[in-house]
């Protein structure tokens, strides 16, 4: 995932316009500009999700599985791309554990502020790629929807 300018988490992507390109020639041209090695192919498709609301857009995701060099090489071109530093912070890892104080790692993660669709595709893919097991999923989101304890201030006693 990308740390984006605005501070919300999201997946590299951008906008094609079907009359030039096919989705995924449209996605290679846009991930060619921010990772540059790795291309994506109708195998590698997951999921769509129209959103609502005045700018209705269909998010189509895609997802492939990585060599750990592969990722290496991502991590590395990413910070190279012409958008690093501007629309890009930069990639983060997504955790696939969780602690022991059953906060920490991928739940604590899943209460970051994703951009538009990108938190339901990144559940959906850990879920349908088997990445974490549907259990510890359900537990790491259901810990993000507890309400948390108001902060005591000790030295005035008030909440």
């Amino acid at each position: 995932m990308q740390m984006r300018f605005d501070g919300l988490l999201g997946f590299p992507g951008g906008f094609v316009d079907r009359r030039y390109w096919s989705l995924e020639d449209g996605l290679n041209r846009v991930l060619g500009l921010g990772l540059g090695c790795v291309r994506l192919t109708e195998a590698d498709y997951l999921c769509s999700h129209l959103t609502e609301g005045p700018h209705r857009v269909v998010a189509h995701f895609y997802a492939r599985q990585l060599t750990l060099e592969e990722l290496h090489t991502i991590e590395i071109s990413a910070v190279h791309s012409r958008d690093h530093g501007m629309e890009v912070m930069g990639m983060v890892r997504v955790p696939l554990y969780t602690q022991k104080d059953r906060m920490g790692g991928l739940p604590n993660f899943l209460a970051n502020s994703f951009v538009g669709t990108a938190k339901f595709q990144l559940l959906f893919a850990l879920k349908i790629l088997n990445m974490v097991p549907e259990e510890k999923l359900a537990e790491a989101v259901a810990a993000t929807q507890k309400p948390k304890k108001a902060a005591i201030d000790h030295a005035g006693g008030t909440a």
